[in-house]
């Protein structure tokens, strides 16, 4: 269990979802702590696995993948086999970049990122040729008015 963050922590937190670039000095100096005790709590905050190592956020529109379709998915068969077969199946699709277990009227949703609709129809088809699936509903996002935004810490 991890412990409870205090300001600091938290700020340290939201500094570095927005720039996890920072230098430790840059890093000390917007969350009011010293480089020493700002490295400390960052490695401790990394021990605890609530930092990760640095990434970097792509534009999918600028790297033409300008199409997202979010997939839901209902399913028969919950069989130990067909699950691994099916989460294979998904995650052998890199334009599935997430994939989630849910509650409600359908079992599964994924998040697809795409060129365009006859490359969305081909990953469609790779996936419904590789498992057997009761019912595939897609939603083709005309507009992200908020993606991808921080964490609430």
């Amino acid at each position: 269990m991890s412990k409870k963050l205090d300001c600091f922590d938290r700020a340290i937190l939201r500094a570095l979802q927005k720039d996890a670039g920072l230098s430790q000095r840059e890093l000390a100096e917007r969350v009011g702590l010293s480089q020493n005790a700002c490295w400390r709590r960052l490695n401790a905050l990394r021990a605890q696995g609530l930092a990760g190592e640095r990434t970097l956020r792509l534009d999918p529109v600028k790297l033409g993948l300008g199409l997202t379709v979010f997939v839901m998915i209902r399913t028969r068969n919950h069989s130990h086999e067909w699950l691994e077969r099916f989460h294979r199946a998904v995650n052998d699709i890199p334009n599935v970049i997430d994939f989630y277990r849910i509650a409600g009227d359908y079992d599964y949703m994924l998040k697809i990122l795409t060129q365009d609709m006859e490359t969305f129809d081909q990953i469609y088809r790779t996936l419904i040729s590789r498992v057997d699936l009761d019912t595939v509903t897609s939603c083709i996002a005309m507009e992200a008015i908020a993606a991808n935004r921080d964490l609430p810490i």
